[in-house]
């Protein structure tokens, strides 16, 4: 498992470096295209992805990988383990030189425990490294994570610090689901949009905030009205999270332990590892203790009703 882990470490260290010049520069917002999950594709992620295949053909020709841009890379013959990665998850701040931009890279075997194509569970090794300061954090399945977490002890949503994020949701769908968590907690606590969801949720390892909650595949299954307005917003795509956005912090978050579910409450373990689009993306509710994680998904709850009554 070292040579696995050092492998992840090195290229997301190597993505980290390639990026870092880039950051808030003007030529780094040019359009390149759409990547394989709809999103755009800028040309600081372009840059990023070059780079990634670059290490990858050099250090290990014999392992795939999966990417937000390229989707599934084979090599030629047929690969043991299977690499997930965002070479950028932030793009947004990334161009304008914040400090919410990470790159998220975890491994799997490329048959998972039953079988077949891998799933959330297996995850065996996970690092997210933020772009500007180079802090890294990496769990090992079943070794815990580094460095030592930090997690809070909160337990109400009144004093919470929390993220959620907008990138290609629609405001008015959204912010009904979560009014009751903003509206709580936005004078005794504090809720933030940073822009990169594997910055947001290992700000719980760090103990910087409490939680990390995103409801938009849960909104569109259970109020499937709302998904023309995700896909106005995403200009035809649905650009909520996808399995190379959370299958490294996720694990990060497990090993810290955090807690980490969809927005209904449930584990994300058997979720297919491979793949974009609706169909593979996932809600999620993080939180640093089970008591804040329960009083969240609760009030989910009633916010998807909220929805369905103004639907």
């Amino acid at each position: 498992m070292s040579d696995l882990a050092d492998l992840v470490t090195g290229l997301a260290s190597e993505l980290r470096e390639e990026v870092l010049p880039e950051l808030g520069r003007a030529a780094g917002r040019e359009h390149s295209g759409d990547g394989a999950g709809g999103d755009v594709t800028f040309a600081i992620d372009e840059r990023a992805e070059a780079r990634m295949e670059e290490f990858l053909a050099e250090r290990a020709p014999d392992v795939a990988f999966y990417s937000e841009d390229r989707g599934m890379v084979m090599p030629g013959e047929e690969a043991r383990w299977v690499l997930v990665v965002d070479p950028i998850d932030g793009t947004r701040p990334a161009m304008a030189g914040l400090e919410s931009a990470c790159v998220s890279v975890a491994a799997a075997p490329m048959r998972g425990a039953k079988g077949d194509g891998p799933t959330m569970a297996d995850v065996a090794v996970g690092c997210v490294v933020e772009i500007k300061s180079g802090e890294r954090f990496l769990a090992v399945r079943g070794e815990g994570v580094e460095p030592a977490p930090a997690l809070s002890r909160e337990t109400r949503i009144e004093r919470m610090l929390w993220t959620y994020g907008f990138r290609g949701r629609p405001v008015v769908p959204t912010a009904i689901v979560i009014e009751e968590l903003i509206d709580s907690s936005s004078v005794s606590g504090g809720t933030f949009d940073l822009g990169s969801a594997t910055y947001d949720m290992t700000r719980l390892v760090t103990g910087q905030l409490d939680a990390y909650v995103e409801p938009g595949p849960r909104m569109i299954d259970e109020v499937p009205s709302v998904r023309a307005e995700f896909e106005r917003v995403g200009r035809g795509a649905i650009l909520n999270n996808s399995p190379y956005d959370l299958a490294a912090a996720a694990l990060i978050l497990e090993e810290a332990g955090a807690v980490v579910t969809d927005a209904a409450g449930r584990p994300l373990g058997d979720r297919p590892l491979l793949g974009s689009g609706h169909e593979f993306q996932m809600s999620c509710v993080c939180a640093a203790t089970p008591e804040l994680h329960a009083a969240i998904v609760a009030s989910l709850d009633g916010g998807i009703e909220r929805l369905r009554a103004a639907s």
